[in-house]
This record gives structure tokens, C-alpha cells and sequence, in this order.
């Protein structure tokens, strides 16, 4: 959807840091604002603030959270080596995260998030701010998760990439579902040949124009 249609809002709702005016939402069959804990256990989360601990190493930030989790040291020790291996961390892992660069907070908020080895992913614009060739890595690494079968739930108004790694798609204006389905269906949906005029249409000119 666009800048302020709901997305992080929705995102929010799901790993329970806001409650739903109406309606229900359920993660693996839980109800977040039943049980928030359980659900928070099932999920790993990039919000859309990137904060790191400045005095921390990458390599202190990702083993904090680990132990947070209530993981074993040598677990943790073992996600490390194998989500700093997946997002390239290896020349900043034992370097303090204060001066990093956008991309270097955003693979250490990513390993973070994944430290607990989560069913589900949900990232808030996880290539935002990225130079191209970490935008790259980034869209790889991504699929990685998704073909380890986890449920991997993104938000972008990046067209090419939601059709370069969404299996299912859904546009949100004005803080409503406007259109769902796979790239192709949404193409078809709205007569369009490609998925940014697919877009483009089902939000309307009106919402296009001021986004």
C-alpha cells in the first residue's frame, strides 16, 4: 500500500504492540491479545524502527536478544554463526553497531529477530533505505526464509520487489483492503499488464496522488 495506508499499523496488530478497534487476528491459531507471549515465541519481527544497541557489538546485540528468548549459550552461539554466515556479517559481526550504515543495522536487526529461529517473519519494509547490492542480498536472503518453508509476511510499496517474492499479495488504502491474490491474479483483476498499474488502479487516482 502507500505511505499511509495501514501497513505497519496492520504489522502492529499482529505482533501485539496494538490491539484491533474490530475484528480478530490470530497467529498460528492464537489470538494476540489473548496470548501475547505465545504469539510474540512464534514470531520474529523487523518493525520499522531499526534500534540497535550503540555500545553493543552486532555480535552482542543478536546474542542479547538470544538470551532474552531464554535460549542456551551454545544455541545461540550456533544462530549466530549461521544467520551471520546468511546475511554476509562476518567483516561487522564483533564491531560496535554504533556508525553502522543502514544496511548493517538492518542485518543486525535482522538476525535479532531471527535468534529464537521463529516460524513466522514479519519485516516492515526491510529493503527501505538500502543501497542496491544489499537491497540484493536482502531479496535472497529472504527467499532463503521462505524456502525453508517459514511464513514470511512483508510490507513495501515496492512493486518490483513484492512481485519478485510475494506468492500472495494484499493492497491496503485508507487503511482497507482494496485487492488480494497472487501477482498474476491482480494483474488480471484490474486488466493490467504489469503489477505497478495493478497497483496503481486498484488503490485509485485519488489515493495515488496524495501517497
Amino acid at each position: 500500500g502507500p505511505n499511509g495506508a495501514g501497513k505497519t499499523t496492520t504489522l502492529r496488530m499482529l505482533y501485539t504492540l496494538m490491539k484491533p478497534d474490530r475484528g480478530r487476528i490470530e497467529v498460528d491459531g492464537v489470538d494476540p491479545t489473548v496470548d501475547p507471549v505465545a504469539v510474540r515465541r512464534a514470531l520474529g519481527v523487523l518493525p520499522d524502527a531499526r534500534g540497535v544497541y550503540k555500545r553493543l557489538t552486532a555480535r552482542e546485540n543478536i546474542a542479547y536478544f538470544g538470551r532474552l528468548h531464554g535460549i542456551p549459550a551454545a544455541r545461540v552461539a550456533e544462530r549466530i554463526a549461521t544467520l551471520s554466515s546468511a546475511l554476509d556479517m562476518g567483516e561487522i559481526l564483533d564491531r560496535q553497531t554504533e556508525g553502522f550504515s543502514q544496511g548493517q543495522r538492518t542485518k543486525t536487526a535482522i538476525a535479532r529477530a531471527l535468534v529464537h529461529d521463529p516460524r513466522n517473519v514479519i519485516l516492515d519494509e526491510p529493503t527501505n533505505g538500502l543501497d542496491v547490492m544489499t537491497t540484493r542480498a536482502m531479496r535472497d536472503f529472504l527467499r532463503g526464509l521462505r524456502d525453508e518453508g517459514r511464513c514470511v509476511i512483508f510490507s513495501s510499496h515496492i512493486m518490483q520487489e513484492v512481485a519478485a517474492l510475494c506468492d500472495h499479495i494484499v493492497i491496503i488504502a485508507k487503511g482497507r483492503v482494496v485487492a488480494e491474490g497472487s501477482a498474476e491474479q491482480l494483474r488480471e483483476q484490474t486488466g493490467e499488464d504489469n503489477l505497478e498499474d495493478a497497483f496503481v488502479k486498484a488503490i485509485g487516482s485519488e489515493e495515488g496522488l496524495h501517497a
